[in-house]
């Protein structure tokens, strides 16, 4: 399946068909049943959710009466587009063309072609908070040149794809879910962008020692308060923050009003989402 670089003919999704297994305790992350239309597990918290594109109950059975700690919860069926909230097919985006492997569409001569698997994690570009931060990547670059980035909270690996399309030579993809990090690195790999993304499976704070002119920022509220304290994210030149919802956004406004930086342009959608590009002033690299 998607993991082995094999995808079905044109307009045939993978995952057209979603049996979820929901389960308390956390897995094993080396679990691979084999031949089994397996996706992968999201943990969340002391609980997992196992994915599989088939009725998969008599492995979840066998699976959870060999590991004590775990316990059947729930188990759900829907369909992929329900799953994802939208069509899965290709969309055009902040002037990106984006497509999934199992659909190919031919970009526009001003967009930038990417291919994006997302498989079952969310982040597939049509999210307010997504568009605009590749609209401030569009800025960001179109500026000057950013030879490296910081993407935390990658989710699929939407916006590091963008920044290395958009020439970034070197960039850092976070995520602290196993889930999401193997959807990165599946999607860097389709991309062929190996030599310019390197994926991490690690927390985001911790990951601000990183040096890099541009941090990307699309993540929970509470996270990106500890890392707008962190005295690393002033070595950064610019920033992007998105993610936020109003009451949100009004809290992070006085976060940045405190420190050495100016916010170019602000992007809020419906009044509800709201996402940042600025720059820092004191930088130093």
């Amino acid at each position: 399946m998607s993991d082995s670089g094999w995808y079905p003919p044109h307009g045939q999704n993978p995952y057209e068909h979603l049996y979820i297994y929901y389960l308390k305790g956390r897995m094993d992350a080396d679990w691979q049943p084999q031949g089994s239309g397996f996706i992968g597990v999201w943990e969340e918290g002391d609980s997992s959710f196992l994915f599989f594109t088939r009725p998969a109950m008599e492995i979840v059975t066998q699976l959870v009466a060999q590991n004590s700690p775990l316990r059947l919860l729930d188990h759900f069926y829907m369909r992929y587009d329900q799953w994802q909230g939208q069509k899965s097919g290709p969309l055009h985006i902040a002037g990106f063309c984006i497509s999934p492997p199992w659909h190919p569409a031919r970009a526009a001569e001003d967009e930038i072609p990417l291919q994006l698997d997302p498989g079952v994690v969310f982040g597939t570009g049509t999210h307010p908070t997504t568009h605009d931060c590749l609209e401030a990547l569009r800025q960001a670059f179109g500026e000057e040149p950013i030879a490296s980035a910081l993407d935390l909270g990658t989710g699929t690996g939407l916006l590091a794809l963008a920044a290395a399309r958009l020439g970034c030579r070197y960039t850092v993809a976070v995520d602290l879910n196993r889930l999401a990090a193997r959807t990165a690195q599946r999607n860097v790999c389709l991309n062929q962008l190996q030599q310019g993304i390197l994926v991490l499976c690690a927390d985001a704070v911790k990951s601000m020692d990183f040096t890099c002119e541009l941090v990307v920022s699309n993540i929970h509220y509470e996270v990106m308060q500890t890392m707008l304290r962190q005295e690393s994210f002033l070595t950064k030149k610019r920033f992007i923050l998105s993610g936020l919802l109003r009451s949100q956004a009004r809290q992070i406004e006085h976060l940045l009003a405190a420190l050495p930086v100016k916010v170019i342009r602000h992007w809020q959608k419906d009044g509800i989402w709201h996402t940042y590009y600025g720059r820092v002033i004191s930088a130093h690299l």
